[in-house]
């Protein structure tokens, strides 16, 4: 099965990685860094696409990991060049967290060309994506959820099927909800991880990120850029049936300021000590 990749920045790199080592033969990737592209299609001995309609073209399956709804938006619906030129027959398989009614309109697209999509939401960071050991929320028809299922195994520790389009990236939105709220906490962590270890307040970012955090190492597996993006998903959810997050509100902001001094990039636990900076 030939196999191609839109966006190969952390994740999708270390996804298409894992597959090659699996025995697909990725044929495409693409990225707007075009030297990431570059790199990855030397060591993955394919080609480094040009066009999104290339990497249609040479593939059965395009997994696509890009930013945000804007981007998710002009790969497959640009005027053009786009995804869906020539698409008949192919399945796209979108990981990236964006709004879900965007996955939505994507999949109807896809209907018209004739090809199928299916949203593969990822609960987990680089590590588990070059291990094949992500947590997987999937949205989509149940065919093409059946049809991805033998690739989605080789990169996932578990996988879950959701329902129809836009309801994984909805779970996948109140996930990372909670998350950002627990990493921009700020409070004293070693007192904080044992006693939500003991409770029904543990939270896996604690596990994860709680180490980290204490020795301020904020080597970037999730940036404070996409912590903002996601908490913007989250309270748009929330607005739409009238609820109000005043926690989750204020995470954004906090991730929006990490945003207006530069920091975007730098991960997201570096909340915490911009945090403890202003105490």
């Amino acid at each position: 099965m030939n196999i191609g990749f839109v966006g190969v920045g952390r994740m999708g790199a270390n996804m298409a990685r894992r597959l090659k080592d699996r025995g697909f033969h990725i044929t495409a990737v693409y990225d707007t860094n075009r030297s990431a592209a570059t790199t990855l299609a030397s060591e993955l001995g394919c080609a480094a696409a040009q066009d999104f309609s290339e990497v249609t073209v040479g593939s059965d399956v395009i997994f696509t990991v890009v930013t945000d709804d804007n981007a998710m938006r002009t790969i497959f619906g640009g005027s053009g060049d786009n995804l869906l030129v020539n698409a008949r027959g192919k399945l796209f398989i979108n990981c990236a967290t964006i709004s879900p009614q965007v996955h939505v309109e994507v999949q109807k697209l896809a209907e018209k060309a004739g090809a199928q999509t299916l949203e593969a939401c990822m609960a987990s960071s680089i590590t588990q994506a070059r291990e094949g050991k992500l947590y997987l929320m999937c949205g989509g028809t149940e065919e093409a959820f059946r049809k991805a299922e033998p690739i989605l195994k080789e990169l996932a520790a578990q996988i879950r099927f959701i329902g129809k389009a836009g309801e994984a990236a909805k779970v996948k939105a109140l996930v990372n909800m909670v998350m950002n709220i627990n990493t921009a906490l700020g409070l004293d962590l070693t007192m904080l991880r044992e006693v939500f270890s003991q409770t029904g307040a543990n939270s896996r970012v604690l596990d994860t990120d709680g180490e980290d955090m204490q020795k301020r190492e904020h080597s970037c597996y999730f940036s404070a850029a996409h912590a903002a993006k996601d908490s913007g998903i989250a309270l748009d959810l929330a607005k739409g049936v009238g609820l109000d997050l005043p926690l989750a509100r204020a995470t954004k902001e906090q991730y929006d300021e990490m945003v207006a001094e530069g920091l975007g990039e730098l991960d997201k636990s570096g909340i915490a000590e911009l945090t403890f900076k202003d105490r």
